[in-house]
């Protein structure tokens, strides 16, 4: 796993290999070879997420309520720029949250790591639930935290991703150590204890990589991880959720992966059939006019 550094901390892996692309997140391999999907990547792409779409015309909802004299006043008068400002409230709510969701992934590498946390009065709070959750556990940094923000990679299938924590948890036989894998979830509105199905195909597609890459681009092969499980960060409470990320659901995953890599080398059109005898019209063309 990763060498300890000069000052005794565990040196991690941040993903600097991977990169937007038009059709999601893909990681560079530095050995040369093809890029490979992420592993959120392919579970953006196959999985539907039903609770979006209503929790997008919730939110919007409100918007529009909390704002009603100056929706009623601009339907008259700036109607276009209401509507394209509507449709742009729940894209910027994601944005935050997102936004937010990173902030606190880093304060919570740089704890783990033990080096300095930025100032953030909106991170500060989830902060405090992950070192209550270290504390409860008795996580010491120097024995416990095997690895925080690590690529790991599965080349044979084409995948890779990012780890979040591999943690030893008194989990075992007699209070023994076991090495977690364990992916942090944020949240402003959901319960603590509240997972989603995908997660559990997540944390098996990093289970199961082959390798894991160190800061220097040297590889070592994937820790064998012994359980799996979701912390889940709210500000005023934590809940660490057990997922079975076993082989069943590595499976599964992988059909998630061949699903998505169809999507993303099927063409974006195909031309339509004529009749026998039938002649194509011409492509009418546009002319702009000046404003």
């Amino acid at each position: 796993m990763a060498a300890p550094a000069a000052d005794g901390r565990q040196l991690v892996t941040n993903p600097k290999h991977a990169n937007a692309t038009a059709n999601g997140r893909y990681y560079t391999d530095p050995a040369g070879g093809p890029d490979l999907i992420s592993v959120t990547n392919v579970l953006d792409t196959s999985v539907s997420k039903p609770a979006l779409m209503p929790w997008a015309v919730k939110l919007t909802v409100e918007w529009v309520l909390e704002h009603r004299i100056e929706v009623a006043r601009r339907a008259i008068t700036d109607r276009t720029a209401l509507v394209k400002e509507i449709k742009e409230v729940h894209k910027q709510a994601r944005e935050r949250a997102a936004n937010l969701g990173d902030r606190i992934h880093a304060a919570a590498e740089a704890r783990l790591l033990g080096a300095p946390i930025a100032d953030d009065a909106e991170v500060l709070p989830y902060l405090a639930q992950l070192d209550r959750f270290l504390t409860l556990w008795g996580v010491v940094r120097e024995r416990d935290v095997v690895a925080t923000e690590i690529t790991c990679l599965h080349r044979r299938l084409g995948y890779a991703g990012t780890a979040d924590i591999m943690l030893q948890l008194p989990t075992g036989l007699d209070r023994g150590r076991q090495l977690w894998l364990i992916d942090i979830k944020t949240s402003a509105t959901r319960s603590a204890k509240s997972v989603y199905p995908e997660n559990t195909q997540q944390l098996a597609a990093l289970r199961f990589c082959e390798t894991v890459l160190l800061p220097d681009d040297s590889e070592e092969p994937m820790p064998a991880i012994e359980r799996t499980g979701v912390l889940n960060l709210r500000s005023k409470s934590h809940a660490l959720v057990e997922m079975p990320a076993g082989r069943t659901a590595h499976r599964a995953f992988r059909g998630a992966l061949v699903n998505a890599l169809w999507h993303h080398d099927a063409p974006s059109s195909y031309p339509a059939l004529l009749a026998p005898g039938q002649v194509a019209a011409p492509r009418l063309r546009t002319i702009r006019k000046a404003a």
